[in-house]
């Protein structure tokens, strides 16, 4: 899915068009210098590719859904 991943000061937050939502990071398992699952404060789980550095914020990018928080 094409999420909107964004980041003020240390925060990270994640806007999903789709559903018109938007929340944020409350926890992260980096890989590498960019990407791996970052778990929303809705309960969702999503996954960015590993990245060599973190790109540029706010940027669109693919994420993958791994859990709703069901």
């Amino acid at each position: 899915m094409k999420v909107t991943l964004n980041k003020k000061g240390d925060v990270y937050s994640v806007y999903v068009p789709k559903k018109d939502m938007e929340a944020m990071v409350t926890s992260y398992e980096m890989e590498g210098a960019f990407g791996g699952q970052f778990t929303l404060d809705n309960g969702w789980i999503l996954e960015f590719h590993v990245l060599e550095e973190e790109p540029a914020l706010p940027k669109t990018m693919d994420a993958k859904l791994i859990s709703r928080g069901d």
